[in-house]
């Protein structure tokens, strides 16, 4: 069953246009503190997971721009991203199950360091123009579930107040988008919408009509009359 995404990929682009328009805004007013550059690659080692929405929007882009042996390069980091990831994760769920504290958990897993599989040997991303919301506004203040975060390598000053990124309201609209296109595709996993994967994952995985869920409708068999069998 071909699928277009196309009108919830609008919708997710407009939130990443407003990403880049609050990156550039904080940029302008503190341009010492925001230290981004070409091959500055520190938030390209970062944890995150993405969205459906996001998960979708990278694989798309991701096989319409790759191919032959650069694709496979990719895969192939990915996959030993991928291997990575769910070490991490795993360990995480057996130190919470242990009853280890869940704040020393994050922070310990957020300390971790991921190659992204999209950095080139130069150190760019190779899917820069797609690239998600987290990757967007990292080198300024963002505040996630009440708490600030920033680049270690800015010049942003703990304790300060300066304009943040609520992450919380984005993840909401993200979660939003991402529920409507499962309703509209009238997927038989009511609950896709509410799956994060890291980037890896999301290049690695078949987004095809079985991982979506998505139900054909059964044809109506047409009962045969007298008049018809005459």
């Amino acid at each position: 069953m071909d699928i277009s995404f196309s009108p919830h990929f609008t919708k997710y682009e407009k939130l990443l246009a407003k990403a880049d328009d609050a990156f550039e805004q904080v940029k302008n007013e503190f341009p010492d503190c925001v230290k981004c550059k070409i091959q500055c690659y520190d938030c390209c080692n970062a944890l995150f997971d993405l969205a459906l929405i996001e998960a979708l929007y990278i694989n798309y882009h991701f096989n319409r721009n790759f191919n032959g042996e650069e694709k496979d390069r990719v895969i192939n980091q990915a996959d030993i991203a991928d291997r990575k990831v769910y070490k991490l994760k795993k360990k995480a769920y057996n130190d919470l199950k242990s009853g280890k504290d869940q704040n020393e958990i994050m922070i310990q897993t957020a300390s971790e360091r991921i190659r992204c599989p999209l950095l080139t040997d130069k150190n760019e991303c190779a899917l820069y123009e797609f690239r998600p919301i987290t990757c967007r506004v990292y080198g300024i203040p963002t505040v996630i579930d009440g708490n600030g975060h920033t680049c270690g390598l800015s010049g942003f000053i703990e304790g300060e107040k300066y304009p943040s990124v609520n992450f919380d309201i984005i993840q909401k609209k993200l979660y939003d988008i991402s529920c409507e296109l499962v309703k509209n595709i009238n997927s038989k996993y009511s609950k896709l919408g509410e799956i994060l994967v890291p980037l890896s994952t999301a290049i690695l995985t078949v987004y095809d009509d079985e991982y979506l869920g998505i139900k054909i409708p059964e044809k109506k068999s047409l009962k045969k009359t007298g008049e018809d069998n005459a």
